[in-house]
Protein backbone atom coordinates (compact mmCIF):
# COMPACT_ATOMS: atom_id res chain seq x y z
CA UNK A 1 0.00 0.00 0.00
CA UNK A 2 1.28 3.45 -0.93
CA UNK A 3 2.28 5.69 1.98
CA UNK A 4 0.89 9.19 1.45
CA UNK A 5 2.34 10.71 4.64
CA UNK A 6 5.04 12.65 2.77
CA UNK A 7 2.48 14.13 0.39
CA UNK A 8 0.13 14.90 3.29
CA UNK A 9 2.88 16.81 5.04
CA UNK A 10 3.59 18.84 1.89
CA UNK A 11 -0.12 19.52 1.33
CA UNK A 12 -0.46 20.75 4.90
CA UNK A 13 2.41 23.16 4.37
CA UNK A 14 1.00 24.27 1.01
CA UNK A 15 -2.39 25.09 2.53
CA UNK A 16 -0.72 27.01 5.34
CA UNK A 17 1.28 28.99 2.77
CA UNK A 18 -1.87 29.96 0.88
CA UNK A 19 -3.74 30.85 4.07
CA UNK A 20 -0.83 33.01 5.24
CA UNK A 21 -0.93 34.85 1.91
CA UNK A 22 -4.66 35.43 2.40
CA UNK A 23 -4.06 36.87 5.87
CA UNK A 24 -1.50 39.29 4.45
CA UNK A 25 -3.95 40.56 1.84
CA UNK A 26 -6.58 42.95 3.19
CA UNK A 27 -10.07 42.82 1.72
CA UNK A 28 -10.71 44.78 -1.46
CA UNK A 29 -12.35 48.20 -1.19
CA UNK A 30 -15.94 49.08 -1.95
CA UNK A 31 -16.05 52.39 -3.81
CA UNK A 32 -19.07 54.68 -4.03
CA UNK A 33 -19.30 56.22 -7.52
CA UNK A 34 -20.91 59.67 -7.64
CA UNK A 35 -23.76 60.00 -10.16
CA UNK A 36 -24.86 63.66 -10.15
CA UNK A 37 -27.88 62.83 -12.30
CA UNK A 38 -29.18 60.14 -9.93
CA UNK A 39 -28.76 61.48 -6.37
CA UNK A 40 -31.24 59.01 -4.88
CA UNK A 41 -29.59 55.87 -6.27
CA UNK A 42 -26.11 54.92 -5.06
CA UNK A 43 -23.66 53.00 -7.26
CA UNK A 44 -20.89 50.94 -5.66
CA UNK A 45 -17.88 49.23 -7.20
CA UNK A 46 -16.16 46.32 -5.48
CA UNK A 47 -12.58 47.02 -6.57
CA UNK A 48 -11.12 43.58 -7.25
CA UNK A 49 -8.13 45.08 -9.07
CA UNK A 50 -6.41 45.56 -5.70
CA UNK A 51 -5.81 41.84 -5.16
CA UNK A 52 -2.10 40.85 -5.25
CA UNK A 53 -2.53 39.58 -8.82
CA UNK A 54 -4.75 42.46 -9.86
CA UNK A 55 -8.14 40.91 -10.60
CA UNK A 56 -11.28 39.18 -9.37
CA UNK A 57 -9.73 35.88 -10.47
CA UNK A 58 -7.34 35.96 -7.50
CA UNK A 59 -10.21 34.69 -5.34
CA UNK A 60 -11.00 31.90 -7.80
CA UNK A 61 -7.38 30.80 -8.17
CA UNK A 62 -6.94 30.59 -4.40
CA UNK A 63 -10.13 28.54 -4.07
CA UNK A 64 -9.15 26.20 -6.93
CA UNK A 65 -5.73 25.52 -5.42
CA UNK A 66 -7.22 24.80 -2.00
CA UNK A 67 -9.85 22.58 -3.63
CA UNK A 68 -7.22 20.65 -5.57
CA UNK A 69 -4.95 20.29 -2.54
CA UNK A 70 -7.74 19.11 -0.23
CA UNK A 71 -9.01 16.64 -2.85
CA UNK A 72 -5.58 15.06 -3.17
CA UNK A 73 -5.16 16.16 -6.79
CA UNK A 74 -2.11 18.38 -6.27
CA UNK A 75 1.15 17.12 -4.82
CA UNK A 76 4.70 18.48 -4.46
CA UNK A 77 5.64 17.81 -8.10
CA UNK A 78 2.30 18.16 -9.90
CA UNK A 79 2.37 20.38 -13.00
CA UNK A 80 -0.67 22.68 -13.04
CA UNK A 81 -2.47 23.26 -16.35
CA UNK A 82 -5.32 25.71 -16.91
CA UNK A 83 -7.48 26.83 -19.80
CA UNK A 84 -7.65 30.60 -19.49
CA UNK A 85 -7.90 33.80 -21.51
CA UNK A 86 -5.59 35.52 -19.08
CA UNK A 87 -6.58 36.73 -15.61
CA UNK A 88 -7.21 33.32 -14.03
CA UNK A 89 -3.90 32.15 -15.46
CA UNK A 90 -2.08 35.16 -13.97
CA UNK A 91 -3.51 34.40 -10.53
CA UNK A 92 -2.88 30.66 -10.76
CA UNK A 93 0.70 31.29 -11.87
CA UNK A 94 1.14 33.37 -8.71
CA UNK A 95 -0.03 30.54 -6.44
CA UNK A 96 1.87 27.88 -8.38
CA UNK A 97 5.08 29.88 -7.98
CA UNK A 98 4.34 30.25 -4.27
CA UNK A 99 4.15 26.46 -3.97
CA UNK A 100 7.08 25.73 -6.30
CA UNK A 101 4.93 24.07 -8.97
CA UNK A 102 5.19 24.26 -12.76
CA UNK A 103 2.31 26.16 -14.33
CA UNK A 104 1.12 26.16 -17.96
CA UNK A 105 -1.69 28.36 -19.27
CA UNK A 106 -3.49 27.20 -22.40
CA UNK A 107 -4.91 30.29 -24.08
CA UNK A 108 -5.97 31.80 -27.41
CA UNK A 109 -3.30 33.66 -29.36
CA UNK A 110 -5.47 36.79 -29.09
CA UNK A 111 -4.79 37.15 -25.34
CA UNK A 112 -3.36 40.57 -24.51
CA UNK A 113 0.46 40.79 -24.34
CA UNK A 114 0.20 42.40 -20.90
CA UNK A 115 -1.49 39.31 -19.45
CA UNK A 116 1.03 36.99 -21.11
CA UNK A 117 3.85 39.04 -19.59
CA UNK A 118 2.26 38.82 -16.14
CA UNK A 119 1.97 35.04 -16.38
CA UNK A 120 5.67 34.90 -17.23
CA UNK A 121 6.47 37.29 -14.36
CA UNK A 122 5.09 34.69 -11.94
CA UNK A 123 7.06 31.90 -13.60
CA UNK A 124 4.20 30.54 -15.69
CA UNK A 125 4.35 29.26 -19.26
CA UNK A 126 1.92 30.15 -22.05
CA UNK A 127 0.72 27.49 -24.49
CA UNK A 128 -1.24 28.99 -27.39
CA UNK A 129 -4.10 27.66 -29.47
CA UNK A 130 -5.71 29.25 -32.52
CA UNK A 131 -9.32 29.11 -31.37
CA UNK A 132 -10.82 29.68 -27.89
CA UNK A 133 -12.80 26.46 -28.39
CA UNK A 134 -9.54 24.46 -28.41
CA UNK A 135 -8.42 25.36 -24.88
CA UNK A 136 -10.38 22.60 -23.12
CA UNK A 137 -9.16 19.54 -25.04
CA UNK A 138 -5.62 20.89 -25.29
CA UNK A 139 -5.48 21.43 -21.52
CA UNK A 140 -6.65 17.88 -20.87
CA UNK A 141 -4.12 16.55 -23.38
CA UNK A 142 -1.25 18.44 -21.74
CA UNK A 143 -2.26 17.33 -18.25
CA UNK A 144 -2.36 13.72 -19.40
CA UNK A 145 0.96 14.00 -21.22
CA UNK A 146 2.76 15.63 -18.27
CA UNK A 147 1.06 13.73 -15.46
CA UNK A 148 -0.31 17.04 -14.25
CA UNK A 149 -3.56 18.42 -12.90
CA UNK A 150 -5.96 20.31 -15.17
CA UNK A 151 -7.54 22.90 -12.86
CA UNK A 152 -10.62 23.25 -15.12
CA UNK A 153 -11.95 26.51 -13.75
CA UNK A 154 -15.02 26.21 -15.97
CA UNK A 155 -16.18 23.07 -14.15
CA UNK A 156 -15.02 23.68 -10.61
CA UNK A 157 -15.51 27.43 -10.12
CA UNK A 158 -19.03 27.08 -8.72
CA UNK A 159 -18.09 24.41 -6.18
CA UNK A 160 -14.59 25.42 -5.03
CA UNK A 161 -15.81 28.50 -3.10
CA UNK A 162 -17.74 28.32 0.18
CA UNK A 163 -20.85 30.24 -0.92
CA UNK A 164 -22.33 30.38 2.61
CA UNK A 165 -19.68 32.82 3.81
CA UNK A 166 -16.03 32.49 4.90
CA UNK A 167 -15.31 36.00 3.55
CA UNK A 168 -16.32 35.15 0.00
CA UNK A 169 -17.05 38.07 -2.32
CA UNK A 170 -20.78 38.05 -1.50
CA UNK A 171 -20.31 38.18 2.27
CA UNK A 172 -17.65 40.86 1.82
CA UNK A 173 -19.97 43.06 -0.27
CA UNK A 174 -22.86 42.89 2.17
CA UNK A 175 -20.61 43.45 5.21
CA UNK A 176 -19.10 46.54 3.57
CA UNK A 177 -22.55 47.83 2.60
CA UNK A 178 -23.90 47.51 6.15
CA UNK A 179 -23.42 51.16 7.16
CA UNK A 180 -24.62 52.67 3.86
CA UNK A 181 -27.91 54.50 3.42
CA UNK A 182 -29.26 51.63 1.31
CA UNK A 183 -27.31 48.65 2.71
CA UNK A 184 -29.12 45.94 0.75
CA UNK A 185 -28.61 46.57 -2.98
CA UNK A 186 -31.61 46.45 -5.27
CA UNK A 187 -29.32 44.86 -7.86
CA UNK A 188 -25.89 43.29 -8.03
CA UNK A 189 -24.52 43.31 -11.58
CA UNK A 190 -22.07 40.57 -12.50
CA UNK A 191 -20.45 39.23 -15.65
CA UNK A 192 -19.79 35.53 -16.14
CA UNK A 193 -16.73 33.78 -17.51
CA UNK A 194 -16.91 30.52 -15.62
CA UNK A 195 -20.09 31.44 -13.76
CA UNK A 196 -18.45 30.81 -10.40
CA UNK A 197 -18.87 34.34 -9.03
CA UNK A 198 -22.49 34.62 -10.13
CA UNK A 199 -23.17 31.24 -8.47
CA UNK A 200 -21.56 32.38 -5.21
CA UNK A 201 -23.54 35.64 -5.21
CA UNK A 202 -26.83 34.02 -6.17
CA UNK A 203 -26.55 31.29 -3.55
CA UNK A 204 -25.50 33.69 -0.81
CA UNK A 205 -28.40 36.05 -1.57
CA UNK A 206 -30.84 33.15 -1.23
CA UNK A 207 -29.11 31.67 1.82
CA UNK A 208 -29.35 35.02 3.65
CA UNK A 209 -32.93 35.52 2.41
CA UNK A 210 -32.12 38.89 0.86
CA UNK A 211 -34.35 40.70 -1.67
CA UNK A 212 -31.38 41.69 -3.87
CA UNK A 213 -31.66 40.66 -7.51
CA UNK A 214 -28.74 39.43 -9.61
CA UNK A 215 -28.32 40.76 -13.15
CA UNK A 216 -25.97 39.15 -15.66
CA UNK A 217 -23.97 41.60 -17.80
CA UNK A 218 -22.97 39.60 -20.85
CA UNK A 219 -21.07 40.44 -24.05
CA UNK A 220 -23.37 40.40 -27.07
CA UNK A 221 -21.48 37.48 -28.64
CA UNK A 222 -21.77 35.27 -25.54
CA UNK A 223 -24.12 32.32 -25.15
CA UNK A 224 -24.95 32.92 -21.48
CA UNK A 225 -27.74 35.50 -21.98
CA UNK A 226 -29.20 33.32 -24.75
CA UNK A 227 -29.15 30.26 -22.49
CA UNK A 228 -30.84 32.27 -19.73
CA UNK A 229 -33.81 32.90 -22.06
CA UNK A 230 -33.85 29.45 -23.69
CA UNK A 231 -32.15 26.54 -21.90
CA UNK A 232 -31.86 24.58 -25.14
CA UNK A 233 -29.39 27.15 -26.50
CA UNK A 234 -25.96 26.02 -25.30
CA UNK A 235 -23.61 27.43 -27.95
CA UNK A 236 -23.14 30.72 -29.77
CA UNK A 237 -21.72 30.99 -33.26
CA UNK A 238 -21.34 34.78 -33.08
CA UNK A 239 -17.89 36.28 -33.78
CA UNK A 240 -15.73 36.33 -30.66
CA UNK A 241 -16.15 39.30 -28.32
CA UNK A 242 -13.17 41.58 -27.70
CA UNK A 243 -14.04 41.66 -23.98
CA UNK A 244 -11.72 39.22 -22.20
CA UNK A 245 -12.62 37.28 -19.09
CA UNK A 246 -16.42 37.20 -19.47
CA UNK A 247 -18.79 35.68 -22.00
CA UNK A 248 -18.31 32.28 -23.59
CA UNK A 249 -19.27 30.57 -26.82
CA UNK A 250 -20.44 27.49 -24.93
CA UNK A 251 -22.37 27.12 -21.66
CA UNK A 252 -19.84 26.27 -18.97
CA UNK A 253 -20.67 23.70 -16.28
CA UNK A 254 -20.29 26.31 -13.51
CA UNK A 255 -22.84 28.69 -15.00
CA UNK A 256 -26.17 28.26 -13.17
CA UNK A 257 -28.89 30.32 -14.88
CA UNK A 258 -31.46 29.59 -12.16
CA UNK A 259 -29.51 31.95 -9.87
CA UNK A 260 -29.84 34.88 -12.30
CA UNK A 261 -32.82 37.25 -12.17
CA UNK A 262 -32.13 39.14 -15.42
CA UNK A 263 -29.60 39.01 -18.25
CA UNK A 264 -28.61 41.92 -20.50
CA UNK A 265 -26.46 41.65 -23.63
CA UNK A 266 -23.93 44.45 -24.17
CA UNK A 267 -22.20 45.32 -27.47
CA UNK A 268 -18.42 45.57 -27.25
CA UNK A 269 -18.47 49.27 -28.16
CA UNK A 270 -20.76 49.99 -25.19
CA UNK A 271 -18.50 48.01 -22.82
CA UNK A 272 -15.40 49.86 -23.97
CA UNK A 273 -17.11 53.25 -23.87
CA UNK A 274 -18.35 52.66 -20.33
CA UNK A 275 -14.89 51.50 -19.22
CA UNK A 276 -13.29 54.66 -20.66
CA UNK A 277 -15.81 57.05 -19.11
CA UNK A 278 -15.83 55.28 -15.75
CA UNK A 279 -12.02 55.35 -15.64
CA UNK A 280 -12.09 59.14 -16.04
CA UNK A 281 -14.87 59.57 -13.50
CA UNK A 282 -13.19 57.59 -10.69
CA UNK A 283 -9.53 58.17 -11.55
CA UNK A 284 -8.79 54.44 -11.88
CA UNK A 285 -8.13 52.50 -15.05
CA UNK A 286 -10.86 49.92 -15.75
CA UNK A 287 -10.82 46.91 -18.08
CA UNK A 288 -13.47 45.94 -20.63
CA UNK A 289 -15.44 43.59 -18.39
CA UNK A 290 -15.85 46.39 -15.84
CA UNK A 291 -17.26 48.48 -18.68
CA UNK A 292 -19.78 45.73 -19.43
CA UNK A 293 -20.88 45.79 -15.79
CA UNK A 294 -21.05 49.60 -15.80
CA UNK A 295 -23.23 49.76 -18.90
CA UNK A 296 -25.77 47.36 -17.39
CA UNK A 297 -25.67 49.08 -13.99
CA UNK A 298 -26.35 52.40 -15.76
CA UNK A 299 -29.39 50.90 -17.45
CA UNK A 300 -30.78 49.56 -14.17
CA UNK A 301 -30.18 52.86 -12.37
CA UNK A 302 -31.84 54.72 -15.25
CA UNK A 303 -34.94 52.55 -14.79
CA UNK A 304 -34.94 53.26 -11.04
CA UNK A 305 -34.69 57.00 -11.69
CA UNK A 306 -37.62 56.77 -14.14
CA UNK A 307 -39.73 55.12 -11.43
CA UNK A 308 -38.66 57.63 -8.79
CA UNK A 309 -37.12 54.82 -6.75
CA UNK A 310 -34.37 55.14 -4.15
CA UNK A 311 -31.80 52.44 -3.47
CA UNK A 312 -28.42 51.09 -4.48
CA UNK A 313 -26.75 49.04 -7.19
CA UNK A 314 -23.45 47.22 -6.73
CA UNK A 315 -21.08 45.81 -9.33
CA UNK A 316 -17.42 44.86 -9.75
CA UNK A 317 -14.29 46.58 -10.97
CA UNK A 318 -12.88 43.30 -12.24
CA UNK A 319 -9.35 44.31 -13.24
CA UNK A 320 -7.25 47.26 -14.32
CA UNK A 321 -7.31 48.64 -17.83
CA UNK A 322 -3.52 48.58 -17.74
CA UNK A 323 -3.77 44.94 -18.76
CA UNK A 324 -5.26 46.07 -22.08
CA UNK A 325 -3.05 49.06 -22.83
CA UNK A 326 -1.94 47.62 -26.19
CA UNK A 327 -5.39 46.36 -27.20
CA UNK A 328 -8.69 47.68 -25.84
CA UNK A 329 -7.21 51.00 -24.71
CA UNK A 330 -5.21 51.54 -27.89
CA UNK A 331 -7.10 53.79 -30.37
CA UNK A 332 -5.15 52.35 -33.32
CA UNK A 333 -6.04 48.80 -32.26
CA UNK A 334 -9.73 49.73 -32.03
CA UNK A 335 -9.70 51.55 -35.36
CA UNK A 336 -8.11 48.55 -37.03
CA UNK A 337 -11.08 46.46 -35.90
CA UNK A 338 -13.71 48.99 -36.87
CA UNK A 339 -14.75 49.85 -33.31
CA UNK A 340 -15.98 53.41 -32.73
CA UNK A 341 -17.11 54.19 -29.19
CA UNK A 342 -17.95 57.91 -29.59
CA UNK A 343 -21.75 57.50 -29.56
CA UNK A 344 -21.69 55.16 -26.57
CA UNK A 345 -19.24 57.36 -24.66
CA UNK A 346 -21.57 60.34 -25.12
CA UNK A 347 -24.47 58.22 -23.84
CA UNK A 348 -22.69 57.12 -20.67
CA UNK A 349 -21.50 60.68 -19.99
CA UNK A 350 -25.13 61.84 -20.23
CA UNK A 351 -26.10 59.07 -17.82
CA UNK A 352 -23.69 60.34 -15.18
CA UNK A 353 -24.88 63.92 -15.65
CA UNK A 354 -28.62 63.32 -16.01
CA UNK A 355 -29.35 59.83 -14.67
CA UNK A 356 -30.72 58.48 -17.97
CA UNK A 357 -29.05 55.99 -20.31
CA UNK A 358 -30.19 56.23 -23.92
CA UNK A 359 -28.49 55.93 -27.27
CA UNK A 360 -29.38 58.38 -30.02
CA UNK A 361 -30.15 56.91 -33.43
CA UNK A 362 -27.14 56.38 -35.67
Amino acid sequence: MRNNNADRSWVSGAIQTIEADFNRSSDTHLLRVPIPGAPNVALYLKDESTHPTGSLKHRLARSLFLYGLCNGWIGPSTPIIEASSGSTAVSEAYFAQMLGLRFIAVMPRSTSPEKIAQIAFYGGESHFVDSPAEVYDESMRLADQLGGHYMDQFTFAERATDWRGNNNIAESIFNQMAQEEHPVPDWIVIGAGTGGTSATLGRYIRFRRLPTKLCLADPEASVFHRHFVDRTVCHSSEPQSFIEGIGRARCEPSFIPELIDAAIAVPDAASLAAARVLSKRIGRSCGGSTGTNMWVAAGLISEMVERGAEGSVTTLLCDSGERYRSTLLNPDWLEGRGIDTAREEAAIERFFDHGRLSLPAK
